[in-house]
C-alpha cells in the first residue's frame, strides 16, 4: 500500500513535539546513533529530514557545525526558535524543495537520517546523493523502520514506504560505493494497535562509510 498524497508537515510543524512517543523515539535514535558513530567536535554533520530538530540537537553539542535540512519550512521555523533560544551557533538550517531535483548542499564527515526515508519515493536515489555529499572518510547512518504491515503510523498519508527489509538497505548503501556497512536496532516502538493489541516496531540503524 502506498499513499502518494504528502503530508502537511508545516501544519503539523508547532505540535510536533508535543506526542511524547515521537520524542523518545528521536532520543533512543539518537542516542545510538552517537553511541555508534562516535561524533567529534572536528566534524561537519548534516541531519537530512530534520525536522524539528529532536535529533539535530542531540548531536549539536558534539559536532563542530550540524546543517538541520528538511522539506518543511514549518519544521525549520520551530528548529530555528530552538537554535535562537539555546544560542547555539554552531547550528544551520537549509530548505530542501520537493518540486526541484533533491540537491544536497555542501560536503559533510557525517551524515544522519532519522525516520524519513519511507517519506522518500526513490531511496536509491537519495542514498547515493547522501553518500556522494560525504567527505572521504565520512560516515552515512540511516534510521528507519522494519518492514510493517501500515499499523504504525496509522494515517499512512505521505508513506511511501511500509517500513524496509534491512539487507535491501545494506545493498542501496553498497550501490552508492559505501563501505563497511552494518546495521544495529536503534530503537523498538511499542505500540497499541486498534484489532491487534500490542505491537513492538524495530527501528533500524544502518551505517556505512565513504
Amino acid at each position: 500500500m502506498k499513499q502518494e498524497e504528502r503530508k502537511d508537515f508545516d501544519k503539523e510543524a508547532a505540535q510536533w513535539d508535543a506526542n511524547p512517543g515521537r520524542v523518545k523515539l528521536a532520543h533512543d535514535v539518537a542516542q545510538s546513533m552517537i553511541r555508534e558513530v562516535k561524533p567529534t567536535k572536528a566534524m561537519d554533520a548534516l541531519d537530512f529530514g530534520c525536522g524539528t530538530g529532536l535529533v539535530t540537537l542531540k548531536f549539536q553539542p558534539l559536532v563542530r557545525t550540524i546543517t538541520g535540512m528538511d522539506s518543511s519550512r514549518g519544521m525549520l521555523s520551530v528548529l530555528e526558535s530552538k537554535v535562537a533560544d539555546q544560542g547555539a551557533v554552531n547550528v544551520k538550517t537549509q530548505f530542501l524543495d520537493l518540486e526541484q531535483e533533491v540537491k544536497v548542499e555542501g560536503r559533510y564527515h557525517l551524515i544522519v537520517s532519522s525516520m524519513t526515508l519511507h517519506h522518500v519515493p526513490d531511496p536509491a536515489g537519495l542514498i547515493a546523493k547522501l553518500s556522494g555529499a560525504l567527505l572521504p572518510g565520512g560516515t552515512l547512518a540511516v534510521a528507519d523502520l522494519d518492514a510493517e504491515d501500515g499499523s504504525f503510523h496509522g494515517d499512512n498519508t505521505g508513506v511511501l514506504h511500509l517500513g524496509f527489509d534491512r539487507e535491501r538497505v545494506i545493498g542501496l548503501f553498497e550501490q552508492a560505493g559505501l563501505t563497511q556497512v552494518r546495521e544495529v536496532t536503534a530503537a523498538v516502538v511499542a505500540k497499541e494497535i486498534e484489532g491487534k493489541g500490542r505491537r513492538e516496531f524495530p527501528v533500524f540503524l544502518i551505517m556505512g562509510k565513504k
